[in-house]
Formats: C-alpha cells, structure tokens, sequence
C-alpha cells in the first residue's frame, strides 16, 4: 500500500470512526483468489486493535457480490449470532484505495485448508470441530427471506435445485467451451431432482478454507461474496463434497471429520437423503468456477499461477462427477 493510498486510507477511516485512527503496520494476506485481505494494526483512540481490510482484486467474477454487500451480509450473520468478523466500517467511494471496501475485525486463527486437513487426519477425525461447523452453519440458515437489508439478493428462487441447472447451462453456453461431463452430471440432476424446500440464506461457500478455526472450533466463517437464497442443503452439500476434502475422502464433512457430527451439529432440519443431488452439484459448480478462474488468466485481464493452475483440476472434478452421476442412479434405481 503506497504512501498516498495510507493516507487516503488514515484520513477516512478517522472520519467513520469518528475518533483519530492511525494506521501502523499493514500487510497482504495469503489466500484470495477473488478478494485481497489486508490485516491492518491500527490505534483507534489511543487504543491498539488488528483490523483486516477486505477489497477486489484487479478481476473479479460476475458471481461474485460486491464488497459493499458483503458487508452487508456480514451485519446480517453478526446479528444472528455467526461467528463472524464484526463488521465495523465500509466504504463504496473507491478514490480511497482504488476499490470499494470494508473493514472487520481480526480473529485468530488459521484458514489454511491443507493444514487444517492435516490435523484432522492425525487425529482420525475432528468431529468437535465438523459438529461446531454444522451449528454455525444452521445459523446462517437461520436468517430466510424477504430481508429489506438483503434486498440486492433479489427474490429467492421458486425451486433452487431447478435454478442451480439452469445458471450452470448458461454460463457453460456463454463460456463456449465443450463440457461434456458436466452437461452430464447436469441432465442427472434433472434426473433425480430434490422436491423445493422453503429458502433460506446459503453462505454458498462454506468449506475448508473459508472457516477460521482455533482448536476445535470455528472462530469465523469468513468470505460471503457468493451468498444467495437457496436450498440449505447446498451449503452442506459443497462442506461435503469430495473436491473440499482436500484429500482426506474418508473424513466426508470439508475433510475434517464425519459427516454424522456435521448432520449433529446442523439438527434436525438436515435430510441425508438431499445431500447426493447438492453434493454432485458442488462438484459440477466448482468445475465451472474452475474454468471461469482459468479463463481471467488466459484472458489477459489478470494473470496468477493460481488462477491458471486451477483450470487444471477440471479432469479431476470430471472424474468426481462421473462417480457421482453413477452413484446417485444406483440411489435411484
């Protein structure tokens, strides 16, 4: 962050705090993809606190709500009694640093997928922590529509699993890139489709990565820019879903532990029986994302190793697909 953007940066924060706000150290945080974070000590009225500063990175997808919504929804979680960052200010007028942003509380923890899934794998399974994810993950579906906070969501879809279909063939078509496998995991859910269950607000990437965990517990659920009203089971159906494991398959709920302490911790609303349709979903969606991420490198408009390596996990999401397809016809057979 360069001197001017500091400045600019001190001047509005003092200005929303309403008391002197000094910035002292700042500093890129790993992670991100989609969304730079940028954890930030500052003196707020003589007192030291450690902020975390969330903005766009140079490209973003489509799908992907502004910052200014994504505060607005980590309000509405915060309320509900998500663990969650508290929100503390937001800013659209992007002269400041270049983007809109917002700023939230730092939290301890670690978000590091493939170390997290490491511990769990030595201990044979964190079902303290899956059951933990399950509780916070019910209050997130606690929040349902209309929501005039949440009014840029815009109105819940009639039948959530018909919709997923339907956006996933459109930005397949406007990609213009043959995908057989997932045209086919996508006719399978037309063919086993779930019956409508009545909305609710769906993190909609509620994974291993994006849960900030101390011990065994969930100390944040972080990143909420793909948050949309659907079907609950989605949610619990991407935590479950082979591609977010991280290669401990056995471990079914976000490769950290089983998926009976995650259905615990969720309560009684969870339906095993819907989790084979969103889990097959998860994969098809992610497998999307995957080519989207690959097509911003290619596309010039922003080049990373990461972006351009995650194209390359869609044979692997293809073979997920495949296995999946096959198992929810055997379910249905």
């Amino acid at each position: 962050m360069d001197e001017a953007r500091r400045a600019a940066l001190n001047a509005w924060l003092s200005q929303a705090a309403g008391t002197p706000v000094e910035i002292g150290a700042a500093s890129l945080l790993s992670g991100g993809a989609i969304q730079q974070n940028w954890a930030i000590s500052v003196t707020r009225g003589g007192a030291a606190e450690e902020w975390v500063l969330r903005t766009d990175n140079a490209a973003t997808l489509t799908v992907s709500l502004p910052r200014t919504a994504e505060y607005a929804l980590l309000r509405a979680a915060f309320s509900a009694d998500v663990t969650v960052p508290e929100p503390l200010f937001c800013c659209e007028d992007a002269s400041i640093i270049g983007a809109p942003f917002f700023v939230m509380r730092r939290v301890p923890g670690t978000a590091t997928a493939f170390r997290l899934a490491k511990l769990a794998a030595a201990l044979g399974g964190d079902a303290e922590l899956v059951r933990h994810a399950g509780k916070e993950m019910a209050r997130i579906h606690s929040i349902v529509p209309p929501r005039d906070d949440l009014a840029f969501l815009g109105a819940p879809p009639a039948d959530a699993g018909v919709e997923f279909v339907r956006a996933m063939r459109e930005r397949l078509d406007a990609a213009g890139t043959p995908r057989p496998v997932l045209e086919w995991g996508l006719f399978a859910l037309e063919r086993h489709p779930v019956p409508p269950l009545a909305p609710v607000l769906c993190h909609n990437d509620f994974r291993t990565g994006n849960l900030m965990v101390e011990g065994h517990a969930v100390t944040a659920v972080l990143d909420w820019e793909f948050a949309a009203w659907g079907d609950p089971h989605a949610d619990l159906g991407w935590f479950c879903a082979p591609c977010w494991r991280f290669g401990n398959l056995a471990l079914e709920a976000g490769g950290l532990g089983p998926r009976a302490a995650l259905l615990e911790g969720y309560g009684p609303a969870a339906d095993p029986s819907r989790l084979p349709f969103w889990e097959l979903a998860a994969s098809i969606r992610w497998a999307v994302i995957a080519a989207d991420q690959g097509a911003r490198h290619l596309s010039g408009q922003e080049r990373g190793l990461e972006l351009a390596l995650t194209a390359h996990i869609i044979p692997e999401l293809e073979l997920d697909i495949l296995r999946q397809v096959e198992d929810l016809d055997a379910r249905s057979a």
